[in-house]
């Protein structure tokens, strides 16, 4: 394992760039929604933030010369230059994102789609690194990692900049979030630094990926659950909002969902996997999360509870669902990869997961708007519902070791 800090260490680094990545995704993905419903912007034009996941589902395009160039033929790890790059330009973006302001519109969007790159760009390389660095620690403790930060990153992007935004305005907040990511992303720099390396006996590419069974059976395990999991996602915070509530209250039931029933739900993800295997952990959660749409589907109807009652628990228990699953899917991601290539490997499977999370989010919108919630929040239950059979079926096959 390369690195100065040992295991805890890496592991503290590598969360730390994981809550940073996270911070700019609860920005985009929770934060920004909120605010665009507040101004009253159509639910259609909302869903158009869901298209900022395209640098995610595009970026295994650059992950092999990613790969590459964070280990060069006999060079040095080069994986802490393109974390602090990649964090430099997603400071300056929030900075300008702060003067521009939520509207108009599309000039913010274009601002985060470029710091949408650049983060997919350094998480192909913490992913990489993360992969090789703790091999020998069976990805426990960091998968544990990736999965808490992420949701410490959502809370503070989905939740303490919402807050800030309603008490400080929307510059304050912005600003705010970039000190935060560029403090989270320093001590990378210190723990990646590593030896020179032994000569290249294996490029990183594409096709070394997709030829190993692991990945192959990895795109179609994230399709399935991804679609199950994350296509009402981008929606519960337009509900929340409509239901009666205000910035304020969705950012500190974000953040308080985030930061305790989401991290609950990472260590119980964690401790049934150890008990019942990563399988069941995917279906269950799967089964939970239909659950909740089904009760979310029938209160915007009006047909049981009224949403103001039911939109604030939806909320936080989602979350918890979705920390639980994604242990154990991001788990396996990490045991499918191939260490001389992880962030090429892994980069595949979060292609995949930001594909499907792309074309869910911008379809929420649009049926969301010109069908209503209830009938929605019904169609994104039946769509997991549906899914059900299929990851139980697919989880459940052995993949061949590669070589």
């Amino acid at each position: 394992m390369s690195g100065q800090g040992g295991h805890w260490g890496v592991i503290g680094a590598i969360g730390g760039v994981y809550v940073a990545q996270s911070v700019i995704g609860g920005v985009t993905w929770t934060g920004l929604p909120g605010v665009l419903r507040a101004q009253e912007l159509p639910l259609d034009q909302i869903g158009l933030v869901s298209l900022l996941v395209l640098p995610w589902a595009l970026k295994f395009l650059w992950a092999p010369p990613v790969e590459r160039f964070r280990l060069p033929d006999g060079g040095r790890d080069r994986s802490a230059m393109i974390v602090l790059c990649g964090a430099a330009v997603v400071t300056v973006a929030l900075l300008a994102v702060g003067f521009i302001g939520p509207f108009p519109v599309l000039p913010v969007l274009a601002v985060l789609m470029m710091a949408a790159f650049a983060t997919a760009t350094v998480d192909i390389a913490c992913d990489g690194y993360a992969v090789a660095a703790l091999q020998d620690t069976r990805y426990g403790w960091g998968n544990a990692a990736q999965v808490a930060g992420a949701y410490l990153g959502s809370a503070i992007g989905g939740g303490v900049f919402l807050i800030l935004v309603d008490r400080a305005g929307w510059l304050s907040a912005s600003w705010a979030m970039a000190l935060v990511i560029a403090v989270l992303c320093l001590p990378f720099a210190r723990i990646a630094r590593s030896p020179r390396l032994q000569p290249r006996t294996h490029t990183p590419s594409l096709r070394a990926a997709l030829e190993r069974p692991e990945v192959r059976k990895g795109l179609l395990v994230a399709a399935l659950y991804v679609v199950a999991q994350k296509t009402a996602m981008g929606m519960f915070g337009p509900f929340f909002i409509d239901a009666g509530y205000d910035l304020a209250q969705l950012g500190i039931l974000s953040g308080v969902g985030s930061l305790t029933l989401g991290f609950l739900g990472a260590m119980l993800g964690g401790a049934f996997v150890r008990r019942f295997g990563a399988r069941s952990v995917l279906v269950g959660a799967v089964a939970l999360q239909s659950a909740i749409l089904a009760v979310v589907a029938l209160s915007a109807g009006d047909v049981i509870l009224p949403a103001a009652t039911v939109a604030p628990p939806a909320m936080v228990v989602s979350a918890a669902v979705m920390a639980f699953g994604f242990v154990a899917l991001y788990g396996q991601f990490m045991r499918w990869s191939d260490p001389r290539q992880g962030g090429v490997d892994f980069t595949l499977f979060q292609c995949m997961d930001a594909a499907i999370s792309m074309v869910a989010g911008t379809a929420a919108g649009f049926l969301a708007e010109h069908l209503g919630y209830g009938v929605f929040f019904g169609l994104a239950c039946a769509l997991s519902l549906a899914a059900l059979p299929m990851v139980w079926r697919v989880a459940g096959q052995k993949a061949r070791s590669h070589a």
